[in-house]
C-alpha cells in the first residue's frame, strides 16, 4: 500500500478515526490502532473499540491498493508534527529498504527531510468493520437532521449523563419519539436533562433508544462546521453519518428510568434572572468550594437573590444578583459545579428558575422557551 496525500487532511482523518480507538486496559493491542484501507484515490480510516466506531474518508493519490493497522496516537503525532506539504505513507516491502527488519510489518511516514518507520499491527487481527454498510450508501431507513439544531440539543444534554460505568443505563441518552418530535433525555441522578427536537420524524411512534453518551460528545465534535446528519437506528446500533465521516455506535440495552415522575407538577415558586450575571456570581463563590459537599446556597425572597457559599476549612464568599422572584422566602442549596452546568446549558439571556420546595428538585429554563428544561436536584443543608 503506498499513498501521497497533503498533511492537514491526512492529519484530521487520523485524528477523527483515533478518537475511537480503545483506552481500556486489558483491551487487544490491535484497538489501539487505526485500519487504513487505501482503494483507488481514495482511503478508509477506521478506528474502533468495538462499542465506537468512526470512519473518515479522505482522497488520496493513490499508488498502490492495500490495507494496515498503524498505532493511532503515535501516527496522528508523527503527522501533525511534520512541516506542511506532502506526506507519503508506504507498506510495501521496498518502503524500509536499508530497515534492519527488511520491512513487511513496517510503515514509512515521510515528508520533506523527515522519515520514520512505524511497527504496524496485525490486520487480521483488527475487528471486521462495515460490511454491510458505507459511508456513500446510506439506507432507506436514514433520516436527515440540521447539523446546528442537533449539536445544539446534544449540548444542552449530553452534560447530564453520567460517566460512571458502574451503572451505564445512566451513562447513555435516552431517544424517544415524543408527538411529532424526538426528545432526548439524559441523568445522572443529580440532576436531568430534557430537549425536544420537533418535527425530527426520527424514530416510529413509541420507539425509544439509548445511545451512549461518549459516543454523542464525539458527534458534536463532528457537527461543528457541518449543515446535516444522517441518522439510522437499526436494532443493536445507531450510525451518524456527517459530510465523508461514519460514527457507528452499539445501543446500550436496559430500561431507561422513569424521568417524568421527578418532574414535578407545579411550580409555586419562580425566579428570573439574567443569565451571565448569575453564571459570574456562582463561578465567585465557587472559588470557596474545595470538594463537592459544599453547596451553593441561594436565599429567595425579594427582588435581589443572595448566593453564598460557607466553607469552614477556607471561609465564605456572599454576592447579590437583581432578580424577580415570586414566591414564598426560602434558602435553597445546590452543587454549584451543577448549577453552573445547568445555567450555561439554558439558551438565551435570561434564566426561569422554578421551585417547588426547598426540598424539592428545581427546573431551569430559558424564559419564554418551553423546548429544554435542566431538572436539579437539591442539596440538604442545616
Amino acid at each position: 500500500m503506498k499513498f501521497r496525500s497533503e498533511r492537514d487532511p491526512l492529519v484530521e482523518a487520523l485524528s477523527v478515526a483515533g478518537r475511537a480507538v480503545s483506552s481500556r486496559g486489558g483491551a487487544p493491542s490491535v484497538l489501539s490502532g487505526i485500519r487504513l484501507r487505501v482503494t483507488g484515490d481514495e482511503m478508509s480510516v477506521i478506528g474502533s473499540d468495538l462499542d465506537l466506531t468512526i470512519e473518515a474518508r479522505v482522497v488520496v493519490a493513490g499508488e498502490g491498493d492495500g490495507v494496515c493497522v498503524i498505532p493511532a496516537r503515535l501516527a496522528a503525532d508523527i503527522v501533525r508534527s511534520l512541516e506542511p506539504g506532502t506526506v507519503v505513507l508506504d507498506t510495501g516491502a521496498d518502503a524500509m529498504a536499508g530497515s534492519s527488519d527488511g520491512g513487511g510489518d513496517e510503515a514509512r511516514i515521510s515528508s520533506g527531510r523527515s522519515q520514520f518507520a512505524v511497527r504496524t499491527l496485525a490486520v487480521g487481527d483488527f475487528p471486521r468493520i462495515g460490511a454491510s454498510t458505507t459511508v456513500d450508501e446510506p439506507s432507506s431507513a436514514a433520516v436527515t437532521l440540521s447539523a446546528s439544531e442537533l449539536a445544539e440539543a446534544l449540548r444542552q444534554v449530553v452534560r447530564a449523563a453520567s460517566s460512571d460505568d458502574a451503572r451505564p443505563i445512566l451513562t447513555g441518552v435516552f431517544m424517544a419519539a415524543e408527538g411529532a418530535g424526538l426528545r432526548l433525555v439524559a441523568t445522572d441522578s443529580y440532576r436531568l436533562a430534557v430537549r425536544d427536537l420537533p418535527g425530527a420524524s426520527v424514530l416510529r411512534e413509541g420507539q425509544h433508544v439509548l445511545v451512549p453518551s461518549r459516543a454523542l460528545a464525539e458527534l458534536q465534535r463532528l457537527l461543528g462546521s457541518a449543515s446535516e446528519v444522517t441518522l439510522e437506528v437499526g436494532e443493536h446500533e445507531a450510525t451518524f453519518r456527517v459530510g465523508s465521516t461514519r460514527l457507528t455506535t452499539r445501543l446500550i440495552e436496559g430500561e431507561f428510568p422513569n424521568y417524568r415522575q421527578l418532574i414535578p407538577e407545579s411550580y409555586p415558586n419562580r425566579l428570573v434572572v439574567a443569565k451571565e450575571p448569575l453564571l459570574d456570581a456562582v463561578r465567585r463563590v465557587k472559588l470557596l468550594v474545595r470538594d463537592a459537599t459544599t453547596p451553593a446556597r441561594i436565599t429567595l425572597g425579594s427582588e435581589v437573590m443572595n448566593l453564598s457559599v460557607v466553607s469552614s476549612d477556607v471561609g465564605q464568599a456572599s454576592e447579590d444578583v437583581d432578580a424577580k422572584y415570586e414566591g414564598e422566602e426560602m434558602t435553597v442549596a445546590f452543587n454549584p459545579a451543577y448549577l453552573i452546568e445547568g445555567v450555561e446549558a439554558v439558551a438565551g439571556d435570561e434564566v426561569s428558575l422554578e421551585i417547588a420546595g426547598a426540598l424539592r428538585p428545581a427546573v431551569l429554563r430559558a424564559v419564554g422557551v418551553d423546548d429544554y428544561l435542566y431538572l436539579l436536584m437539591p442539596v440538604r443543608v442545616s
